[in-house]
């Protein structure tokens, strides 16, 4: 069953499950999905993925290499670490504050594992994962063999990559390489780390913390007690629309303000959470055993024994609801496993 590996908790089985300690085993895997004829999926922390009520009709791998290396030479003003796919993504972030390594502080309390950290080019409170990799090493499908993709490769962008766009399947992440810098400053990017320390800089540690501290009271810290948590994360990417479209929202507002973040190429990014709530969908707005979080408007949860189908119905009402208000496609965050 899919569903314990997830933190949603819902989804079938597995027709196949296998987990791969090495790479060697990794490509064991592929090789076996593909004389088989079956279809293979790459699991991770199951942070971000919303699993069919009928599950997987394949093979179902999840990467489980170790291991946090320092390069040999690598010093001075920033430090090369190379780290296993499967190593907790949280547990790196605290290995590197606790060793005044900057760079990815406010990724703080993010669940899931490293080697899924680049596909989405994750990113929290003004900071990617793509600002400090750099390489990626994947075992491609295509060519059977190993290779090592620079950071300018990956294609990253706003909650995207290679590794979820055009060359989505391709790929099979087994370590990530990432640089950090020594005794770096945290980045203090986010109006709520601003206030926090009353514009003072923080030390590392007091970064994760307060984002922790943050994203625990929205419930976007897995916790056993937090019935909230039994979320995929942000359900709901923020948009990017045209200045003209953002400036037809924010003229039928009467001039109160319209939260936004100036993007590239002129175009503007409109907070997700906002549109919802200006739908009408409300903190807590529940749809059969489906709910949106009492604590985060862009999380959708499990309320107890949900179905994939129930969270599905609760997306689908709010991407209708958002687009017929604001003429706004919501596009989900989440990968979708098993449906047709």
């Amino acid at each position: 069953m899919l569903a314990p590996l997830t933190t949603l908790k819902v989804g079938g089985p597995a027709r196949f499950f296998v987990r791969c300690e090495t790479e060697e085993e990794a490509a064991a895997a592929v090789e076996f999905s593909e004389s088989e004829g079956i279809p293979l999926l790459v699991l991770g922390g199951g942070s971000n993925m919303l699993v069919s009520d009928a599950g997987f009709d394949g093979l179902v791998m999840q990467v489980a290499i170790k291991g946090i290396l320092a390069e040999d030479g690598s010093g001075g003003e920033t430090r090369v670490l190379t780290v296993g796919a499967g190593e907790d993504w949280d547990g790196f972030v605290s290995y590197c504050v606790e060793r005044d390594l900057a760079g990815i502080e406010c990724l703080s309390g993010i669940p899931g594992l490293t080697g899924a950290a680049p596909v989405q080019n994750i990113g929290a409170y003004g900071q990617e994962v793509s600002e400090t990799i750099v390489s990626v090493r994947c075992f491609d499908r295509k060519t059977r063999s190993f290779v090592t993709l620079g950071n300018d490769e990956c294609g990253f962008a706003y909650r995207k990559s290679i590794f979820n766009s055009d060359q989505a399947g391709r790929y099979i992440i087994v370590s990530v390489r990432f640089r950090l810098a020594v005794n770096g400053r945290p980045k203090i990017a986010y109006g709520d780390l601003r206030s926090h320390f009353g514009g003072r800089e923080p030390e590392l540690r007091e970064m994760r913390e307060a984002v922790i501290a943050i994203r625990r009271a929205k419930s976007m810290v897995i916790d056993p007690e937090d019935p909230n948590s039994l979320s995929a994360g942000s359900f709901f990417k923020n948009p990017i629309v045209p200045k003209v479209k953002y400036e037809a929202i924010a003229a039928s507002f009467d001039g109160q303000e319209v939260p936004h973040f100036n993007a590239e190429g002129g175009l503007v990014k409109i907070p997700a959470a906002w549109l919802i709530e200006r739908a009408g969908f409300h903190k807590g707005y529940r749809f059969k055993n489906a709910s949106i979080s009492s604590r985060h408007t862009l999380a959708i949860i499990n309320s107890g024994g949900a179905t994939a189908a129930e969270i599905v119905g609760l997306k689908d009402l709010i991407v209708r609801g958002v687009k017929d208000r604001f003429g706004v496609e919501l596009l989900p965050e989440p990968t979708f496993v098993g449906f047709s």
